[in-house]
């Protein structure tokens, strides 16, 4: 065998992310780094999530109220889905603590800008997902 090469190949299969079977829904703003950042690892864990562009299709009272019964299962409260960063939170007068769940959801029905983003629900819980990787709790 002298002067000759011997090559060996060894293949490793390449992996990808497990497809997750799990319903998953993201109130997502487009505009907005974290969401886009929230929804990419969504992605990259195998899941194709309902992607809702809140500020386009903005969720309703009832829808809201819903969610915050959901968020709060999870040991969040509806103030947790308030977006504080909004100059119309304080103009409203959000930032009193003595302002309960029904005004903060009457807000974000009629003020969707102020839904704090993103807000993601699966079978295992709802979290408000700053800092994106939060969404790996739920998933």
């Amino acid at each position: 065998m002298s002067g000759q090469a011997i090559c060996i190949i060894l293949a490793f299969p390449i992996t990808r992310a497990k497809a997750i079977d799990m319903d998953v829904t993201i109130y997502h703003n487009p505009r907005c780094g974290s969401s886009r950042n929230t929804l990419a690892l969504i992605r990259a864990a195998g899941v194709e999530p309902h992607v809702i562009d809140y500020l386009a299709n903005p969720p309703t009272r009832a829808e809201l109220a819903a969610l915050a019964a959901r968020a709060a299962q999870s040991g969040l409260t509806a103030r947790a889905l308030v977006r504080s960063k909004e100059a119309l939170y304080t103009e409203l007068g959000l930032d009193d603590p003595a302002r309960g769940d029904e005004a903060l959801l009457d807000a974000l029905a009629a003020h969707p800008i102020l839904i704090n983003r993103p807000v993601v629900v699966t079978p295992k819980g709802v979290r408000v997902c700053r800092p994106p990787e939060l969404v790996h709790d739920i998933l």
